[in-house]
Formats: C-alpha cells, structure tokens, sequence
C-alpha cells in the first residue's frame, strides 16, 4: 500500500521537527582539546531522513492494523495472552523460574567483579521497585519522593554504625523500620490528597529530606557526607573487596526473593485487595466500609520498609553516602521501572529495572547516544505496551451451581 498526499505531508513535518530537537547533541560538538566547535550537519541529514521513513512506515502499519482489527486480534493482545500464560500457567513460568534462579546463583562464577556490581545496583532498583509497587501499582497513590526512605535507611546504617558501632545484621532490620516509621509520618498529612496535589506533597517530602541531610551538619555531616561505613560481614571472616561484592550480591538475590514473595502474599492478602480496590475508586472503597486511612498508611508504611532496607545495603556497599546520592531523578527512575513494568506486576517490575539499569550501563560503547535510545524504548515501550511489559491479570470467580457440584459428584 503506497502512501497518500497526506501521509507525506505528515512524515516530512516529523522529520523536520525530530531535526530541530536534535540539533544540539547530533550535530553540535565541542572539541575541548582544540577549543572549536564541530558542526555535524551531515547526522541531521541522517536523522532527518530515517524519521521521514520510520513516520511513512508507521502510518503503513496503522492503517493496515486498523483494516486487519476486526478479523484477528493485534499484536498487543497477543502479546499480553502470551504473558499472561508464561507468568500464571504453572507448568509454563515454573521451569523459567528455576533456570533464571540457577543463572543468578552461578552468575558471578561467569563475570568479572564489574559485572557482578552492576547486578547488584540492578537488584537493588528492583527492590526498590517492588516497594514502590506497593504504594503506586497495587494503592495508586502517586509518590515522586519515595528516594526520601531510601536515604533515611542508608543514613540510619550509616549514623548507628559510625557513631554507636551497630553491626550490619542488626541495623537492617531497623533500617526498615524506620524507613516504615516515615512512611507512616508521610501519609497521615495527605490522607484526603490525591492526584496532582499528592505528588506536589511527597515531591517536596524527597526535597525537604535532602536538604536536612545537606544542612544539618552535627548528625549527617552536611555535604560531606558520611565516610567508613563498615561493610556487611559474615561470622568476622576478612574478606576481600571481590568476595565481599559477591557476598552483597548473594544477598541482594536472597532479599529480591523474599521481597518478591511477601508482595505477591500482601497483593493476595485482604489488604492487598483493599489496596486494589482503593486504586480503582476510593470512593467506593470507602462506601464498602474499608477504613481509608489504615489502608493508605499500611501502602506507604510496607512500601517505605523496602526502601529502609535496600538503604542499609546501599550504604554498605558504598562504604560512604552524601546527600547527592539521592535525588529526585532516582525517585523518577524508581517510578519508572514501575510503570515500565505494568502497574501491580510483581515479574513485570523486576523485568524491567533490568531493563532500565542494565541498558545504560552496556550502552556506554555508544555513550553519545545511550539515553537518546534510553528515551526512545521509554516511547516506544508507552506507544505499544501503555499497560507495561507484563500487565496485571484481573482474577474472576465463578459461583458453582448445584448442577455443576452433581456433575462434580
């Protein structure tokens, strides 16, 4: 099927339009060692031309899918009962958990140290992502400053450590009791907010942590930071920096395990449900008879726990935390796996912060254009799959008649 008049018209807007947004980093570059700058007209060129046949494509297809809509289902559809038969059949999603559990045990026997320490990073975004899930995916209450609990997790580790000598295995748990604590101190003020007034709150809540951590000197030491955080450690046994990598990272992999487990207990649970059911119309949550402001403090308080506890690993991993190692675009990046994820997806979140820690990181050989093909699968990911990588299944029950217990008898 060959273009029409309009299609044209349309795809050369595009592309003139995809030139002048990449201007600056396509053709524009600076030459520091010789002090001039390089004019790369010829990449806009490229650009140009490859958007004009990409948009000519693109209006091909969605005219081809709206003539084929009515005869088959679209590959979105297909590709979501497909999901959702590898992620619910058991005999399907039991065989792919055993080998990627066989993988994850044998994979720092098969990289570098490297390697090893960024699945670790991945790990931990995962955790992360599982916890903001709970607050955002499973309650649908928007939350732009869920770094806050993660940095209030990392700095309890780091002050019980440095100041009071508090080992490692005793002040996780606690990390993630604190970071529960602020959960709950963040919710009760914004019981009666939601939507754009919410974000607006937990967005300053992540600022005003930062900026404490940056100003109040005496407890967190400023912008310096805090530096000789002891490492995780086994039985006093000295280890090496490789072996200890490899010891954070084993249990990283045992804390992404449990987590994933008690949040898919929690989604089954009864306040999982009231959770779900808070998401989709608080108002008839509330018309039920299930107590809005238990419900939405259990989804920050269960929520911030997971932070609390991926803080204390983070700092001692790093051996050292400053306020800059928590900003707002890690709290967006946070929220990102979860919405690239599909919203209440345990497998989906956990799919995609691999995705969106891991692709970066091998991406630096192309450091000039990573985050434009970072940005790009983002687009492309809302384009095609705006319900995630894996979306959330809806569950039906069926009553049994009398007939179908005879039949069954």
């Amino acid at each position: 099927m060959l273009p029409g008049h309009r299609s044209i018209k349309t795809a050369l807007r595009t592309a003139l339009w995809f030139m002048f947004l990449t201007l600056p980093f396509m053709v524009v570059r600076v030459n520091t060692l010789k002090g001039e700058v390089e004019w790369r007209w010829q990449n806009m060129l490229w650009v140009g031309l490859a958007v004009f046949l990409l948009a000519i494509v693109w209006d091909i297809a969605l005219s081809n899918r709206h003539k084929r809509s009515d005869r088959k289902p679209s590959a979105s559809q297909t590709l979501s009962r497909l999901s959702q038969r590898v992620f619910h059949d058991k005999t399907v999603y039991l065989p792919i958990i055993a080998g990627v559990f066989c993988l994850a045990l044998l994979f720092p026997w098969l990289f570098n140290t490297y390697q090893v320490n960024i699945m670790v990073l991945a790990l931990m975004f995962v955790v992360l992502g599982l916890g903001l899930n709970i607050t955002v995916g499973l309650a649908g209450l928007l939350d732009l400053g869920y770094i806050a609990f993660f940095a209030v997790g990392a700095y309890t580790y780091a002050l019980l450590n440095t100041k009071f000598g508090v080992g490692f295995w005793f002040s996780l748990p606690i990390g993630g009791i604190v970071g529960a604590t602020f959960g709950i101190l963040l919710g009760f003020p914004i019981l009666r907010l939601r939507g754009d007034y919410l974000a607006i709150v937990t967005l300053g809540f992540g600022s005003i942590a930062k900026i404490v951590f940056e100003n109040w000197e005496e407890v967190f030491n400023g912008a310096k930071g805090i530096a000789g955080i002891g490492r995780p450690g086994l039985f006093n046994i000295e280890m090496s920096l490789e072996a200890t990598t490899t010891y954070i990272y084993y249990l990283m992999v045992a804390l992404v395990m449990f987590a994933a487990f008690m949040t898919n207990r929690l989604k089954e649970s009864r306040i999982g449900r009231a959770w779900l059911a808070l998401r989709e119309d608080e108002i008839a949550c509330v018309t039920m008879g299930i107590d809005m402001a238990r419900t939405k403090l259990s989804a920050y308080a269960f929520g911030a726990f997971w932070a609390g506890l991926v803080g204390v690993i983070f700092a001692a991993r790093n051996t050292y935390i400053n306020p800059n190692s928590f900003t707002f675009m890690e709290s967006a990046l946070v929220l990102s796996v979860v919405v690239l994820g599909g919203m209440g997806s345990i497998v989906g979140v956990m799919i995609a912060a691999m995705v969106l820690i891991l692709l970066p990181e091998y991406l630096r050989a192309v450091a000039e254009y990573r985050m434009l093909v970072f940005g790009a699968v983002m687009v492309l990911m809302m384009i095609f799959r705006p319900q995630g990588l894996v979306s959330n299944v809806h569950r039906y029950y069926r009553k049994h008649s009398e007939t179908d217990a005879a039949q069954k008898g």
